[in-house]
């Protein structure tokens, strides 16, 4: 008699889970991960191979320790950014010939550990703010490509000495300075003086974050929230969006697509507005990694992230300073939804040692930036490696009973559908019963493809944003299968410098026996 075979279809998709067990995973959430380390859940469906980094120049910051300012200079025309290190500001502008970093400005206390800051445009120029929760604000003018300290002189500038984040709303700065909202006269960057429009707001709590959202200013606390509304220091109001929990780090804040991501004392969350008019919501976002993010906390207090706009992505990095580069850790979400944390999908960054980062759009083309304490700005979305170290991409699946968990099932081939955009080289593996060391388990075998299966423009040095000509063809990989098991699990391991991929989805052809 025939053995009648089946088919069981794994679509790619759902992104890391590991605040479940495996098993309730494998039965519940087939698809997704139980290690997705260096793929990126993709809004074209499936998981991508992450793109790699290359140095933004090979000219290198002066002095020691790490980048502590990082910004990219919105200019249409020209590709500017500015760093410090060692107190430090430079400019670089990389459309020059031969690009170097000149410098800007010294800070007067040059030990400050990270600047933030806000581009603004007053009367048709172009400026940028940076503060650094030591000195005073440092404003930076494109038209003349300077920087220069305002000081304590002029009327109420020492309010806004130590200042650490800052932020523009209703054509005004407002500075967070301990518990302290400070905020400049309208249309006035330097002017503190309150007959002119100049005031600031006392709280209770540490502000941790400034973030504009919507019609709002989200005022971030230490143990709180809170939201000023208004048009001018005559109507300015500030009321309670949450006293139950606030944000943890202000270098986790941004937006992403029509929410505010945040990391808060229980995970990442996200700040959405509801139908209710002047309502908010707050998701936790990272639900389905609460011990990634867990663990991720307890093995950095220094954070940093990003927004990657064309991929409505979100990236957050932890830093340790003396470590190697290539065992960095951080996670990426990306929004599936308009609205709510729920619409996150998530993964695991190895490799992308960050300890400030910016990303901003030149005319159409998204740069995002990083540094650390190597004295190179990087760009990210750049390459294939990691400035000529593998991306190391991992997908493993949860083990899955397929059917019956208690029935054994013999299996015989393996399916792959997957998208290359170049040559890859992929090693896989099938595993039954949770690895049971008892039990004899299949060898490793390869996916190889040399020409991708369509026509690439830059394939190999391809920056996310360009264009590219052609598109690749999804392309079935067939593999013969050996062994039987109650449960099965699929791992796809790429470490190498190749192009890019996709996994789309895998289906497995089996034959289930009698139960015992």
């Amino acid at each position: 008699m025939t053995t009648a075979w089946s088919t069981f279809p794994v679509q790619f998709t759902g992104g890391l889970v590991t605040n479940i067990s495996p098993l309730q995973q494998g039965i519940n959430a087939v698809g997704s991960a139980f290690i997705l380390q260096n793929f990126e859940p993709s809004l074209d469906g499936g998981y991508r191979k992450v793109a790699g980094y290359t140095k933004l120049d090979d000219a290198q910051l002066t002095g020691s320790g790490v980048t502590q300012a990082l910004a990219v200079v919105e200019n249409a025309d020209e590709e500017r950014f500015i760093a410090a290190r060692s107190g430090v500001y430079y400019l670089i502008n990389t459309t020059d010939t031969t690009p170097a970093w000149s410098s800007l400005v010294t800070a007067a206390d040059i030990t400050f550990t990270k600047a933030r800051h806000v581009s603004y445009n007053f009367n048709n120029a172009l400026k940028i703010v940076f503060v650094d929760g030591v000195n005073y604000p440092a404003y930076y003018t494109d038209s003349t490509q300077s920087m220069t300290y305002i000081t304590g002189s002029g009327t109420g500038n020492s309010a806004v000495e130590g200042a650490s984040t800052v932020e523009l709303f209703k054509s005004t700065l407002f500075f967070g300075v301990g518990t302290e909202l400070v905020f400049t006269a309208p249309y006035a960057d330097t002017d503190f003086d309150p007959a002119n429009g100049a005031g600031s707001i006392g709280l209770n709590s540490e502000i941790t974050g400034l973030k504009v959202y919507r019609d709002s200013l989200i005022v971030f606390c230490r143990d709180k929230i809170m939201r000023l509304t208004g048009n001018s220091a005559a109507d300015f109001t500030l009321s309670a969006i949450t006293e139950d929990l606030g944000c943890l780090s202000a270098d986790t804040i941004q937006e992403v697509g029509s929410d505010v991501m945040f990391l808060g004392p229980d995970g990442l969350r996200t700040l959405s507005s509801t139908e209710r008019i002047g309502d908010f919501g707050i998701d936790v976002a990272s639900k389905n990694i609460r011990p990634t993010v867990t663990e991720l906390q307890g093995y950095s207090q220094n954070f940093s992230s990003t927004v990657i706009r064309g991929k409505a992505q979100y990236r957050m990095f932890g830093y340790v300073n003396g470590e190697k580069v290539g065992i960095a850790k951080g996670v990426l979400g990306t929004k599936f939804i308009d609205q709510g944390g729920t619409g996150f999908q998530w993964a695991e960054t190895k490799g992308y040692k960050v300890y400030i980062a910016d990303s901003q759009y030149i005319d159409d083309v998204e740069f995002v930036v990083f540094s650390n304490n190597d004295g190179y700005v990087y760009r990210m979305e750049s390459g294939t490696s990691r400035d000529g170290d593998n991306v190391v991409a991992i997908y493993e699946s949860p083990f899955m009973p397929v059917t019956d968990a208690q029935k054994r099932k013999t299996f015989y081939k393996l399916d792959l559908y997957i998208k290359p955009f170049g040559a890859i080289n992929i090693d896989c593996n099938v595993r039954y019963n949770q690895n049971d060391r008892n039990k004899i388990q299949p060898a490793t075998f390869s996916l190889v493809s040399n020409a991708g299966g369509g026509g690439f423009y830059g394939n190999n040095t391809a920056i996310f944003g360009t264009t590219i000509f052609g598109e690749a063809r999804t392309q079935s990989f067939n593999n013969n299968i050996v062994g039987s098991g109650n449960t099965v699990a699929l791992r796809i391991e790429d470490d190498s410098s190749n192009s890019a991929f996709l996994l789309d989805t895998a289906i497995l052809e089996f034959a289930e026996n009698n139960r015992k």
